[in-house]
């Protein structure tokens, strides 16, 4: 057992609110973090703390701010294999996964330590005796809310971008992880100054209290319906909004791909992580062309995955998962493979191939977040992307296809913040996100998160009269 506590003002201690909870093992329901719950004055107390250390903090000059990030990244590299171990236990994802998002998030470390120093305004000349600049300081205070399915990796990049641009920093992360949170704070708290940084832990009302507090971003991955709650608090105190929400991401398989190949895409984005990704491929809309084919190499697919699998969070998710399955079941959709919860301990659930499903499913509809692909057939590439197109969500889609223009006609058309082209995953390092509608708003990660995180003065300056 894991026994968390918080850390404010430069202190762990347990926190006062007297509430508890318990975290099981989603392999086999077995308790592994004890969690007492950060009440109402511990978020004053946080909050307070973080308040009193930002005019030494923005103070502090950009190269030692970047020392200090640098410094807490390789604290994390070296105690990778511990804290992938926690990781594991708490939220289910096999420990070489776990391990993997935790050196990609010690490399979201290092890259903010290497841009911060570098981040600065612009300068405007006026006239021959006038200069316009626009400089960047830390907005101040910045609450960061994290979620369970990649909880390392995107704390560190929240983090990282909060601290190194010379914000303190008020970090909750999510009930699901907490011991993964507590720990990745123990290897932090140590390179920055009193008030700094502050750990809370909790569920959603000690998230909701941490949200409606005076600070001055609250920077959250997680739930659409959380983000809009968050979006809302931060309209009454006056905060900065950065969220990154729910998606249902699409896939399309155009005409004249090879189905082998794109079905071996679409597993890896349906089936990694159990399907517990934000970008994770949620719908998938193949060309009649190929579709017959594709879905049979995805059916095999599924049989590939199934023994390498890791279980879902927790039952209440695996259960809503296979609650869409089964509507979509009854509403006509053919089980090619999985579509049931397996017997026995823990939350498990298999990679699940879904023929013949229609976008008014709620499984094609909504977030599934959970290793099922449910596929649609199309009859040409205008109609996958108007029907990709037609989502309250717009984080990102992926296309299939051998045909540039197509290509161009994806990106141009698609209303998400990412589209990718041939590659379910992957990026540039550096690149950064900008979801729409129900996935969120401000940009995540890359240089612009520097940006999301500072807040920009415009100075105009003059020359004095002649003869002063």
């Amino acid at each position: 057992m894991y026994d968390v506590e918080q850390y404010v003002a430069g202190a762990w201690n347990p926190g006062g609110s007297g509430r508890t909870m318990t975290v099981l093992n989603p392999a086999d329901d077995t308790p592994v973090t004890a969690v007492p719950i950060s009440g109402d004055a511990d978020v004053e107390a946080a909050v307070r703390a973080a308040r009193a250390a930002t005019q030494q903090w923005a103070a502090t000059a950009p190269a030692a701010r970047a020392a200090a990030v640098h410094a807490a990244a390789t604290a994390i590299e070296e105690a990778a294999d511990d804290l992938a171990a926690i990781m594991t236990a708490e939220m289910g994802k096999p420990v070489d996964g776990s391990r993997e998002s935790i050196l990609a998030g010690v490399g979201t470390l290092r890259q903010y330590a290497e841009l911060g120093p570098t981040h600065r305004g612009r300068t405007l000349a006026g006239n021959d005796e006038a200069i316009d600049l626009m400089a960047y300081g830390p907005r101040g205070v910045v609450a960061v809310i994290t979620p369970w399915n990649d909880p390392v990796a995107v704390s560190c990049g929240l983090l990282g971008a909060a601290l190194v641009t010379g914000n303190t920093v008020v970090y909750k992360p999510s009930e699901r992880t907490p011991a993964t949170g507590w720990r990745l704070a123990q290897l932090l708290a140590p390179h920055f100054p009193e008030g700094v940084f502050n750990l809370l832990n909790g569920d959603g009302q000690a998230g909701a209290a941490l949200a409606a507090s005076p600070v001055d971003v609250v920077a959250q991955v997680g739930s659409t319906a959380t983000g809009r709650s968050i979006a809302a608090a931060c309209a009454r105190t006056g905060a900065k909004a950065l969220l990154e929400n729910g998606g249902s991401d699409p896939l399309i398989v155009d005409a004249g791909v090879d189905p082998v190949w794109a079905a071996s895409q679409a597993a890896v984005g349906s089936f990694v992580n159990s399907g517990q990704i934000c970008v994770a491929v949620e719908r998938i809309y193949a060309h009649r062309d190929v579709a017959e084919a594709f879905v049979a190499a995805l059916a095999a697919e599924a049989d590939n995955w199934a023994p390498q699998i890791g279980p879902m969070v927790d039952k209440r998710m695996r259960d809503a998962v296979d609650e869409q399955v089964q509507q979509a079941v009854k509403e006509g959709a053919r089980v090619l493979r999985g579509g049931a919860a397996p017997a026995g301990p823990g939350s498990y659930y298999p990679p699940t191939v879904l023929a013949d499903c229609t976008d008014d499913m709620a499984v094609v509809r909504e977030e599934t977040f959970g290793p099922v692909a449910p596929v649609v057939v199309v009859d040409s590439f205008d109609e996958a992307l108007e029907r990709a197109a037609d989502s309250p969500y717009g984080l990102a889609a992926t296309v299939l296809t051998r045909s540039m223009s197509n290509a161009q006609q994806a990106w141009r058309r698609l209303p998400t913040g990412t589209v990718k082209v041939n590659a379910v995953f992957g990026g540039a390092p550096g690149g950064a996100a900008h979801p729409r509608g129900g996935s969120g708003q401000g940009f995540g990660f890359g240089p612009e998160l520097l940006d999301e995180m500072t807040a920009t003065k415009a100075v105009h300056i003059e020359a004095p009269p002649t003869g002063w």
